[in-house]
C-alpha cells in the first residue's frame, strides 16, 4: 500500500519537506477515537511499530489522520552522497522531531510514549489518570503516580499475588468513574536501567477485560525498608491524589472532575509509604475492595 496519510489541518513546510522522503510503508490505527498515521522508509520496521501500538488499537480506513508519526530508519534508501556512512534512526509526531539515535529501540520507545501521552490528553471520552491499576473481586484496585514512583513493581506483585492485570500506567476512566483495561506489557527498569517488557501471562496473571468500579485507591511510593503505616484518605483527598495525577485536568477540566468524583465516590482510599510490593500486595488483597453503589 502508499503510505500517503495527511493530517486533518492543513500541512506546514516543514511538514511537507518531510513528504518528499521516500516513504515505502505505513498504515494508520484507531483506538479511543484518535486516528493515528505511521510511516516509515524501512518496511522491516512495520513489525516492530505494530509491537507498540496501544492496547485496543484497530485498524483505521481513514486517509486524513489526527497525527502522524514518521519514522527515517537510519539503514534505509540513502542519498548517493551519504552512502557508507552510518546514519541516525529518526522519530517526528507531524513536523516535530521527538527522537534522533543510533539505536533503533529508542525511537520504537520514543514513538510509543508519544502516542500514549497524545491519546491521553487527547482522547474526548474517556479520562486518563497516571496510575497502576489491577481488578480483585469485581472492583478496581487504582495506584496513581507518575513514572518512578514504583507502581508497576506494586502492580507486578498484586498480579503474582492472584489479581487481575488491567494497567500498570493508565487508569482509563469513562462517564460513570469506571476503569477500563490498558493492558500493554508491563515495563519493568531491570539492573542497569534495562527497560524488561513483560507480558502478565508471563507471571502467571490475566488480563482483565470488562470496565470496573473503583473500590480502592492507594497513593504510595516505594521507600527501601519502609513499613506500611498508611492513612485513611478522606473523599475529597482521594479525589486530589486522582485529579493530581490525572492527565488532560488542565485541557478539560469540567470533564476530569466530574469523571473522578464518579470514581471516587464509593472508593476506600489510603496513603502511605511503603517497602517490598509482595509484602504489601498481600495485605491489600485482604482488604477486599469496597462495593460500589
Amino acid at each position: 500500500m502508499k503510505p500517503l496519510l495527511l493530517r486533518l489541518r492543513p500541512s506546514n513546510p516543514c511538514v511537507r519537506k518531510l513528504d518528499r522522503l521516500p516513504w515505502s510503508a505505513g498504515f494508520a490505527f484507531r483506538v479511543y477515537g484518535r486516528c493515528y498515521g505511521v510511516r516509515t522508509t524501512t518496511p522491516a520496521l512495520l513489525a516492530e511499530i505494530r509491537k507498540r501500538l496501544p492496547p485496543g488499537s484497530k485498524a483505521c480506513p481513514r486517509r486524513l489522520v489526527d497525527r502522524l508519526y514518521s519514522v527515517v530508519g537510519g539503514d534505509g534508501p540513502a542519498p548517493a552522497s551519504s552512502r557508507g556512512l552510518r546514519r541516525f534512526h529518526l522519530l517526528y509526531a507531524d513536523a516535530r522531531r521527538f527522537a534522533r539515535t543510533m539505536d533503533i529501540d529508542k525511537v520504537l520507545d520514543a514513538f510509543e510514549s508519544a502516542v500514549e501521552v497524545d491519546l491521553a490528553e487527547r482522547a474526548q471520552r474517556h479520562v486518563f489518570v497516571h496510575a497502576g491499576v489491577v481488578g480483585w473481586h469485581g472492583r478496581a484496585i487504582v495506584i496513581p503516580g507518575r513514572t518512578g514512583s514504583g507502581k508497576t513493581s506494586l502492580v507486578e506483585s498484586l498480579v503474582r499475588a492472584g489479581a487481575t492485570y488491567y494497567s500498570d500506567e493508565f487508569a482509563v476512566l469513562d462517564a460513570r468513574g469506571r476503569v477500563h483495561p490498558f493492558a500493554r506489557p508491563l515495563r519493568m527498569r531491570r539492573d542497569g536501567g534495562r527497560l524488561e517488557r513483560l507480558p502478565p501471562d508471563r507471571i502467571g496473571g490475566r488480563t482483565g477485560r470488562t470496565p470496573l468500579p473503583v473500590g480502592l485507591i492507594v497513593s504510595t511510593r516505594y521507600k527501601a525498608g519502609a513499613r506500611w503505616r498508611p492513612r485513611r484518605l478522606t473523599y475529597g483527598e482521594a479525589m486530589m491524589e486522582l485529579v493530581a495525577n490525572t492527565v488532560p485536568a488542565r485541557l478539560r477540566p469540567r470533564q476530569a472532575l466530574t469523571v473522578i468524583a464518579h470514581a471516587a465516590r464509593s472508593a476506600d482510599a489510603f496513603k502511605g509509604v511503603r517497602g517490598e510490593g509482595a509484602t504489601l500486595a498481600s495485605r491489600l488483597l485482604r482488604l477486599r475492595p469496597s462495593s460500589a453503589s
